[in-house]
Protein backbone atom coordinates (compact mmCIF):
# COMPACT_ATOMS: atom_id res chain seq x y z
CA UNK A 1 0.00 0.00 0.00
CA UNK A 2 1.50 3.56 -0.72
CA UNK A 3 2.17 5.80 2.01
CA UNK A 4 1.82 9.08 0.08
CA UNK A 5 -1.60 10.70 -1.47
CA UNK A 6 -5.17 9.78 -0.89
CA UNK A 7 -5.15 5.93 -0.04
CA UNK A 8 -8.99 5.93 0.79
CA UNK A 9 -9.39 3.38 -1.76
CA UNK A 10 -6.92 1.31 -1.50
CA UNK A 11 -7.34 1.18 2.14
CA UNK A 12 -10.98 0.24 2.28
CA UNK A 13 -11.67 -1.53 -0.98
CA UNK A 14 -9.13 -4.03 0.71
CA UNK A 15 -10.03 -7.10 2.74
CA UNK A 16 -7.34 -6.18 5.00
CA UNK A 17 -8.75 -2.37 5.83
CA UNK A 18 -12.50 -4.31 6.11
CA UNK A 19 -11.13 -6.80 8.65
CA UNK A 20 -9.35 -3.96 10.38
CA UNK A 21 -12.45 -2.22 10.52
CA UNK A 22 -14.50 -5.04 11.87
CA UNK A 23 -12.38 -6.36 14.53
CA UNK A 24 -12.79 -3.24 16.24
CA UNK A 25 -16.57 -3.14 15.17
CA UNK A 26 -18.26 -4.33 19.07
CA UNK A 27 -16.33 -1.69 21.29
CA UNK A 28 -16.91 1.45 18.40
CA UNK A 29 -21.02 0.20 18.26
CA UNK A 30 -21.11 0.62 21.83
CA UNK A 31 -19.05 3.70 21.94
CA UNK A 32 -21.34 5.07 19.33
CA UNK A 33 -24.65 3.51 19.55
CA UNK A 34 -26.04 6.29 21.17
CA UNK A 35 -25.22 9.36 18.59
CA UNK A 36 -26.73 6.91 15.88
CA UNK A 37 -29.84 6.40 17.55
CA UNK A 38 -30.31 10.16 18.05
CA UNK A 39 -29.76 10.93 14.64
CA UNK A 40 -32.99 8.50 14.20
CA UNK A 41 -34.89 10.18 17.38
CA UNK A 42 -34.58 14.07 15.63
CA UNK A 43 -36.08 12.50 12.27
CA UNK A 44 -39.47 14.27 11.79
CA UNK A 45 -41.95 10.59 11.45
CA UNK A 46 -44.00 8.25 13.70
CA UNK A 47 -42.81 5.49 14.78
CA UNK A 48 -44.62 3.67 12.51
CA UNK A 49 -44.11 5.75 9.46
CA UNK A 50 -42.81 3.84 6.47
CA UNK A 51 -40.01 5.79 4.25
CA UNK A 52 -36.64 4.83 3.16
CA UNK A 53 -33.62 5.60 5.12
CA UNK A 54 -30.39 5.76 2.22
CA UNK A 55 -26.93 5.77 4.85
CA UNK A 56 -24.10 6.61 2.26
CA UNK A 57 -20.91 5.19 3.54
CA UNK A 58 -22.50 2.26 5.26
CA UNK A 59 -20.01 0.10 6.23
CA UNK A 60 -21.47 -2.89 8.00
CA UNK A 61 -24.24 -0.75 8.60
CA UNK A 62 -24.25 0.69 12.35
CA UNK A 63 -26.36 3.88 11.47
CA UNK A 64 -29.17 1.93 9.11
CA UNK A 65 -29.27 -0.62 12.29
CA UNK A 66 -30.15 1.94 14.32
CA UNK A 67 -32.41 3.70 12.31
CA UNK A 68 -34.36 1.01 11.21
CA UNK A 69 -34.59 -0.45 15.59
CA UNK A 70 -36.57 2.86 15.48
CA UNK A 71 -38.72 2.43 12.55
CA UNK A 72 -39.76 -0.96 12.26
CA UNK A 73 -41.41 -0.07 8.73
CA UNK A 74 -38.28 1.76 7.40
CA UNK A 75 -36.26 0.34 4.68
CA UNK A 76 -32.95 0.99 4.42
CA UNK A 77 -30.48 1.54 1.40
CA UNK A 78 -27.01 0.57 2.32
CA UNK A 79 -24.49 2.25 -0.17
CA UNK A 80 -21.00 1.78 -0.03
CA UNK A 81 -17.95 1.72 -2.71
CA UNK A 82 -16.36 -0.99 -1.39
CA UNK A 83 -17.17 -5.13 -1.84
CA UNK A 84 -14.90 -5.98 1.05
CA UNK A 85 -16.76 -3.80 3.66
CA UNK A 86 -20.15 -5.09 1.83
CA UNK A 87 -19.82 -8.56 2.52
CA UNK A 88 -18.48 -8.49 6.19
CA UNK A 89 -21.99 -6.10 6.63
CA UNK A 90 -24.15 -9.20 5.73
CA UNK A 91 -23.83 -11.16 9.40
CA UNK A 92 -24.56 -8.03 11.03
CA UNK A 93 -27.76 -7.06 8.68
CA UNK A 94 -28.85 -10.44 8.57
CA UNK A 95 -32.23 -9.69 11.68
CA UNK A 96 -33.18 -6.97 8.79
CA UNK A 97 -33.54 -9.43 5.62
CA UNK A 98 -36.39 -7.83 3.33
CA UNK A 99 -35.86 -4.75 5.25
CA UNK A 100 -32.67 -3.42 3.74
CA UNK A 101 -30.76 -3.58 0.16
CA UNK A 102 -26.52 -2.85 -0.50
CA UNK A 103 -25.50 -0.88 -3.27
CA UNK A 104 -22.58 -0.18 -4.69
CA UNK A 105 -22.06 3.75 -4.99
CA UNK A 106 -18.87 5.53 -4.81
CA UNK A 107 -20.23 9.24 -3.30
CA UNK A 108 -17.12 11.02 -5.16
CA UNK A 109 -18.49 10.17 -8.39
CA UNK A 110 -21.63 11.94 -8.97
CA UNK A 111 -23.04 8.78 -10.51
CA UNK A 112 -26.09 7.58 -8.45
CA UNK A 113 -27.10 4.18 -8.79
CA UNK A 114 -31.32 3.48 -10.23
CA UNK A 115 -31.39 1.60 -7.00
CA UNK A 116 -31.23 4.71 -4.53
CA UNK A 117 -35.00 6.13 -5.05
CA UNK A 118 -35.36 10.29 -5.73
CA UNK A 119 -37.60 10.71 -2.58
CA UNK A 120 -35.53 9.21 0.08
CA UNK A 121 -36.90 10.40 3.68
CA UNK A 122 -33.65 10.87 5.11
CA UNK A 123 -29.82 10.28 4.00
CA UNK A 124 -27.51 9.98 6.95
CA UNK A 125 -23.60 9.54 6.80
CA UNK A 126 -21.42 8.18 9.34
CA UNK A 127 -17.88 8.75 9.89
CA UNK A 128 -17.53 8.83 5.98
CA UNK A 129 -17.47 12.40 5.17
CA UNK A 130 -14.45 13.71 6.18
CA UNK A 131 -12.72 10.97 3.68
CA UNK A 132 -13.22 13.13 0.68
CA UNK A 133 -12.05 16.59 -0.31
CA UNK A 134 -13.77 20.18 -0.13
CA UNK A 135 -15.15 20.24 -3.20
CA UNK A 136 -16.51 16.77 -3.14
CA UNK A 137 -18.21 17.08 0.07
CA UNK A 138 -20.01 20.23 -1.84
CA UNK A 139 -21.26 17.90 -4.47
CA UNK A 140 -22.23 14.98 -2.93
CA UNK A 141 -24.52 18.01 0.23
CA UNK A 142 -25.97 19.14 -2.96
CA UNK A 143 -26.87 15.65 -4.56
CA UNK A 144 -28.16 14.74 -1.45
CA UNK A 145 -30.66 17.53 -1.11
CA UNK A 146 -31.61 16.61 -4.67
CA UNK A 147 -32.53 12.86 -4.00
CA UNK A 148 -34.50 13.95 -0.49
CA UNK A 149 -38.07 14.35 -0.45
CA UNK A 150 -39.96 17.30 0.18
CA UNK A 151 -39.57 17.64 4.16
CA UNK A 152 -37.02 14.96 4.19
CA UNK A 153 -33.70 15.11 6.29
CA UNK A 154 -30.32 14.73 6.31
CA UNK A 155 -28.15 14.05 9.14
CA UNK A 156 -24.11 13.73 9.46
CA UNK A 157 -21.80 12.02 11.76
CA UNK A 158 -18.09 12.93 11.64
CA UNK A 159 -15.27 14.21 12.73
CA UNK A 160 -13.77 17.97 12.84
CA UNK A 161 -10.72 19.70 12.93
CA UNK A 162 -9.95 23.32 13.94
CA UNK A 163 -7.45 26.12 12.65
CA UNK A 164 -7.07 27.15 16.37
CA UNK A 165 -4.56 25.44 17.94
CA UNK A 166 -5.90 25.74 21.75
CA UNK A 167 -8.65 24.51 20.91
CA UNK A 168 -7.26 21.47 19.23
CA UNK A 169 -5.01 20.83 22.32
CA UNK A 170 -7.88 21.05 24.71
CA UNK A 171 -9.71 18.57 22.09
CA UNK A 172 -6.67 16.85 22.46
CA UNK A 173 -6.58 17.07 26.34
CA UNK A 174 -9.86 15.63 26.90
CA UNK A 175 -9.80 12.93 24.79
CA UNK A 176 -6.61 11.29 26.14
CA UNK A 177 -8.19 11.48 29.87
CA UNK A 178 -11.32 10.21 28.70
CA UNK A 179 -9.42 7.29 26.93
CA UNK A 180 -5.73 6.61 28.24
CA UNK A 181 -5.60 3.84 26.56
CA UNK A 182 -6.28 4.94 22.78
CA UNK A 183 -3.61 7.93 23.67
CA UNK A 184 -1.16 5.39 24.36
CA UNK A 185 -1.96 3.66 20.73
CA UNK A 186 -1.50 6.49 19.31
CA UNK A 187 2.03 6.74 19.97
CA UNK A 188 2.65 3.01 19.26
CA UNK A 189 0.95 2.74 15.69
CA UNK A 190 2.49 0.00 13.45
CA UNK A 191 3.23 1.29 10.18
CA UNK A 192 -0.60 -0.03 8.98
CA UNK A 193 -1.72 2.05 11.00
CA UNK A 194 -0.28 4.88 10.66
CA UNK A 195 -1.64 4.83 7.14
CA UNK A 196 -4.94 4.74 8.13
CA UNK A 197 -4.40 7.37 10.51
CA UNK A 198 -2.94 9.89 8.00
CA UNK A 199 -5.86 8.78 5.42
CA UNK A 200 -8.69 9.62 8.18
CA UNK A 201 -7.47 13.30 8.51
CA UNK A 202 -6.34 14.16 5.38
CA UNK A 203 -9.68 16.03 4.31
CA UNK A 204 -11.07 17.05 7.46
CA UNK A 205 -11.84 20.52 8.07
CA UNK A 206 -13.59 22.72 10.56
CA UNK A 207 -17.18 22.42 11.25
CA UNK A 208 -18.56 26.12 9.80
CA UNK A 209 -17.75 25.20 6.42
CA UNK A 210 -19.51 22.18 6.32
CA UNK A 211 -22.51 24.18 7.88
CA UNK A 212 -22.03 26.49 5.16
CA UNK A 213 -21.74 24.21 2.53
CA UNK A 214 -25.53 22.73 3.40
CA UNK A 215 -26.91 26.19 3.03
CA UNK A 216 -25.30 26.15 -0.39
CA UNK A 217 -27.24 23.31 -0.80
CA UNK A 218 -30.28 24.64 -0.02
CA UNK A 219 -30.86 23.01 3.44
CA UNK A 220 -32.86 24.49 5.84
CA UNK A 221 -33.05 23.98 9.88
CA UNK A 222 -29.55 23.57 9.24
CA UNK A 223 -27.85 23.11 13.42
CA UNK A 224 -25.36 21.28 15.15
CA UNK A 225 -27.48 19.00 16.73
CA UNK A 226 -24.85 16.74 19.12
CA UNK A 227 -21.19 18.00 19.66
CA UNK A 228 -18.66 16.49 21.50
CA UNK A 229 -15.54 18.09 21.32
CA UNK A 230 -13.86 17.02 17.99
CA UNK A 231 -17.34 15.24 16.79
CA UNK A 232 -20.59 16.42 15.81
CA UNK A 233 -23.45 16.23 14.55
CA UNK A 234 -24.82 17.99 12.18
CA UNK A 235 -27.61 18.34 9.29
CA UNK A 236 -31.12 19.74 7.78
CA UNK A 237 -34.10 19.50 6.04
CA UNK A 238 -35.22 19.97 2.56
CA UNK A 239 -38.02 22.99 2.98
CA UNK A 240 -41.77 22.56 2.56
Amino acid sequence: MATDGDNNAAIWQSDEGAKAYVSKQDARELKRLAQWRLMGELLPFDDDAAFTILDIGAGTGPAARALLDLYPNATAVLADFSAAMMDEGLASMRPYEGRYSYVTFDMTSGDWPAEIPADLGCVVTSQCVHHIDDLAKQQLFVEIYEHLRIGGWYLNFDPINTADPLIDAAWQRANQRQDPEAAAKETHRTPEEQIRYENHVRYMMPLEPQLEFLTNAGFESIDIYWKHLDYVIYGGSKPK
